[in-house]
């Protein structure tokens, strides 16, 4: 069985640096940009970077108001919490698999 291309990509971005995290944290609710940045640590740029690429999948919305000055507040899409209960329930996987070669 192959993966298909649009299942390469989206594992492509879910294997670069501070994406699952960022979809973690936003399974908290919404959040700012800054508030994103300060709780992971990571980079403006690679946070830039993980938040455009997760809008372009669907997993994360983006959400501008028209305010002086400017708020952007970044939500999970529930094809996102989709993609999150997939990880989680990966990661119970593997802990079970763990286990069971000690």
């Amino acid at each position: 069985m192959a993966l298909s291309k649009n299942t390469r990509k989206v594992l492509k971005v879910l294997a670069r640096r501070g994406a699952p995290e960022v979809l973690f944290a936003l399974s908290r609710g919404t959040s700012r940009f800054s508030d994103l940045e300060s709780f992971l640590g990571l980079s403006p740029r690679t946070l830039a970077e993980r938040l455009r690429e997760l809008n372009l999948l669907g997993f994360v919305q983006r959400q501008a108001y028209p305010e002086v000055p400017p708020r952007v507040e970044y939500l999970l899409t529930p094809r996102g919490k989709r993609v999150l209960d997939f990880l989680s329930e990966l990661d119970e996987i593997l802990d079970m698999v763990q286990e069971g070669k000690r």
